[in-house]
């Protein structure tokens, strides 16, 4: 008797711990399922952008050598495209991480320059961790230049859609352009970027930053 009284206290947490972590299997693949659908609607190459008065880069690792990772370079080739597009001031966004010898701002402003931009052109963000933080310095620099309507926000594909959004909580007219994810590292970007989501809706909707 003893023993069933003990298997039945046990059994009403363990079915509950069971239904919470489906219900967080749930949440977590229909959010990855949703991060791939909007990805799919990302716009991928600026021809038919000519709306955008400025360019915001998020940035991206640089190597401890100094050198950019392929993908905060991609990034930047999309808005050198964008910028020969159409010349607008671009604002590039990142601090410095603590495996990196530079902010990412820095060595950004370096990469466009070297391609060819003016430094006059350049804003740099050096003091920003996150896409949140990216969003609002980048919109404080631009408040120093008049007739600045809409931004275009150039990062990876997956990470486009979360950007825009975050952008338009700011108050900005935004719009994306995505550069591609190497494939190697799907799963792990796409993995952060759900639970970014995930964070993110939490602190819209419910308020609670975690």
């Amino acid at each position: 008797m003893r023993k069933e009284k003990r298997d039945r206290r046990f059994r009403l947490p363990l079915r509950l711990l069971i239904g919470l972590l489906a219900a967080m299997l749930l949440l977590t693949g229909g959010m990855l399922a949703f991060i791939c659908i909007q990805e799919g609607t990302v716009l991928k190459n600026p021809d038919s952008l000519h709306g955008y008065d400025a360019i915001i880069v998020l940035g991206a690792q640089v190597r401890a050598d100094g050198q950019l990772s392929v993908q905060l370079s991609w990034r930047l080739d999309a808005a050198v495209h964008a910028y020969e597009q159409k010349p607008v001031p671009i604002v590039v966004c990142g601090a410095k991480g603590k495996d990196e010898p530079e902010p990412e701002a820095d060595a950004m402003s370096r990469y466009l320059q070297e391609k060819g931009i003016p430094s006059t052109m350049i804003l740099k963000d050096p003091e920003s961790f996150n896409t949140k933080e990216n969003i609002a310095n980048a919109k404080t620099l631009l408040k120093t230049i008049p007739g600045i309507e809409t931004v275009l926000i150039v990062t990876s594909d997956y990470h486009v859609p979360r950007a825009v959004a975050i952008a338009r909580d700011e108050g900005l007219s935004a719009e994306g352009l995505g550069s591609p994810c190497r494939p190697e590292y799907w799963l792990k970007n796409h993995g952060r970027e759900t639970l970014a989501w995930i964070k993110y809706l939490i602190g819209k909707y419910l308020h609670i930053h975690i």
